[in-house]
This record gives structure tokens, sequence and C-alpha cells, in this order.
């Protein structure tokens, strides 16, 4: 087990999320395999039993609308939505420490917004239940970057992000694990249209979250979501839908991994973000929280990552993706 800075140890685990994980119509070639390292790592975690995570995570205008949209944000409190996919319910958020993780951020010239009542989806509730058994089993600081539209946020910000805290983390004298929820390659604007992109009462959720009179409901996104996710599976299974429709690409992946696994996390900062998603869809932009949490768990004195798990799985939508490092 890596030893942090505070002299206890900490602990790194990189994984992909999907809807898709809970209704695809076709069982993936590799799924026991993704399961096996879900177990395997979720098994390490417990053994670990942190007594606190930063979990770094996106959204998918569930929480975060482009009426307001932070390029970084610390939650202070947080309930997960419960969008398909997901573990609805409150996250359990040790307010002081995360308000302090937050002060030390902005000491160090890392200027990210709080939110005093954040709400988080299957992009953060699907990992951390998955992993460490629940919402609520570790005390849990969500550590929001934006991950879905434009203006994208450089890698090198994302990089410095982790590398604060990592050094604040370390500080704590805790076992801390850094959890990171996102990615491969995939490209799901068929059910978050970029802007401009989709109908009227679509685009006017995605801008309000409900707050203009022509947007969808909350409670109409959250069905619209359901509905589209089972179609989405049958037509994944028709081969309706291919690897090459959701921009899953193993090379873009790869060239990824080399660098993550390689701790080479300065190299990212020279990245085409724009390149990178026309290869791998808008879903690469997720390994942004890959990248805060390989830099945190660096700057706490952590190992190299290695490679659990990879796999190109159109049937759950995804490239999926795991790393970990202890």
């Amino acid at each position: 087990m890596a030893s942090g800075l505070g002299g206890k140890p900490a602990m790194l685990v990189c994984a992909s999320h999907s809807p898709l994980l809970y209704c695809y119509a076709k069982e993936p070639k590799d799924w026991d395999a993704l399961q096996h390292a879900f177990a395997a790592r979720a098994n390490a975690i417990a053994e670990f039993d942190p007594e606190l995570i930063f979990a770094f995570g996106s959204d998918h205008f569930n929480g975060f609308f482009l009426n307001n949209m932070p390029a970084f944000c610390v939650g202070l409190n947080a309930e997960a939505a419960g969008d398909i996919g997901g573990f609805a319910g409150p996250v359990n958020v040790p307010e002081d420490t995360a308000l302090a993780c937050s002060e030390y951020l902005r000491a160090n010239d890392i200027d990210a917004a709080v939110s005093y009542r954040m709400t988080i989806d299957h992009a953060f509730s699907q990992t951390i239940n998955n992993l460490s058994g629940s919402l609520t089993v570790h005390p849990t600081i969500p550590i929001f970057i934006n991950c879905i539209t434009k203006p994208f946020v450089p890698f090198r910000r994302t990089r410095m992000l982790g590398e604060v805290i990592g050094r604040f983390a370390g500080s704590l004298n805790r076992r801390v694990l850094f959890l990171a929820s996102g990615g491969m390659s995939h490209h799901p604007t068929r059910y978050y249209p970029e802007p401009g992109q989709g109908e009227q009462a679509v685009e006017a959720w995605q801008l309000s979250g409900g707050a203009d009179p022509a947007s969808l409901t909350p409670a109409q996104w959250l069905e619209r979501l359901d509905v589209m996710h089972h179609e989405g599976a049958q037509m994944i299974a028709r081969g309706e839908r291919t690897a090459a429709d959701m921009r899953l690409n193993a090379e873009s992946d790869r060239r990824f991994l080399d660098v993550i696994t390689g701790n080479r996390l300065e190299e990212y900062d020279q990245w085409d973000q724009d390149r990178l998603v026309e290869e791998g869809g808008i879903g690469s932009m997720e390994l942004q929280t890959w990248i805060a949490a390989a830099a945190a768990h660096k700057a706490a004195g952590g190992n190299a990552p290695v490679l659990d798990f990879y796999s190109v799985a159109p049937e759950i939508g995804i490239a999926a993706g795991m790393v970990h490092a202890d």
C-alpha cells in the first residue's frame, strides 16, 4: 500500500460507468471479466476501509445546467438523483472537511466553486455505490468537473486541481481513496444532445433544469432517460448502433492508458481535446476525472497506476476501463 504524505496509506481507483450496465439487451463478450475487475477492486477497497473518499465525477444535466456550469465544484452536501444507472439518496459528505478542502484549493490558486446542495447523478453514484458499498458507508467528498460541454476544462488545470487535493489529503493523516468515475471512449449525444441540437423541451431542461416553462419536468427528464436507454440497448443488439457510431476507439483509449500507467500526467497538458472528442467522443472528456484522481494520488505519495481491465463494449455503450494504484 502506498504511503500518503501524512503517514497513512492512499489508494487510487479509476473506473468507467454506464447506464447500460443496468439495461443492456445483449451481454458484452467480456462481461465476466468486467464483473471480476469490479469485484476485485470493491474487495480491495473494503479491506483498505478508507477514512475519506475524494470522488471525482461529472454530470449529465441532472445537477449542473448550462445556465451556470462551473469548471470545478466541491460538494459540501450532496444528494444523488435517481437517474438510470444511478443510486438515489444522500451522500455522506463531511462538510467541515469539504469546506477546508475548498479553502485549501483557493489558497493554492484553484478557484473551485462550492455547493451546499449538490445534486449528483450516475456519473458519481454508480461508481461510489458499486466500489465502496453505498453512498453513505464512507465519508465522501464529491468533486465535480465539467465534462459534458464546451468550454472544456484544460487537462493542465484538471491535473493541477488533483495535485492540490492530493497535498490537502496528505495533510489529514487519514486513509484516503481517490475515486474517479467516467470514460473511456463513447459519445452519448443521443441521450444528452449538444447545446442547440435537442428538441425545445430537452434544450430548455439542459439550460434551466426545469425552471424554464418550456422545459421538461425533473420526472419527465428521468423518464426520458430511462426509455431512451432501453431503446438504445435494443438498437445496439439489433446492430442499428455500432461501435463506430458511439466513437468507441481502442487506439485513442490505449494512448490514454499508456500515459496514465506511465505516471506521465504532465503529457496530458499538451493533448488536443477537440481531437480527442473527434476520435473518442464527448465521453472521453470524462477522463478528466482520471487525470485529477491520478494527480491527487501521485501528489499524496502514491505509486503509478496499473491496468485492471479494458474492453470495447458496444453492448453497454462504452469502451470500459479500470486502473488502480495501491
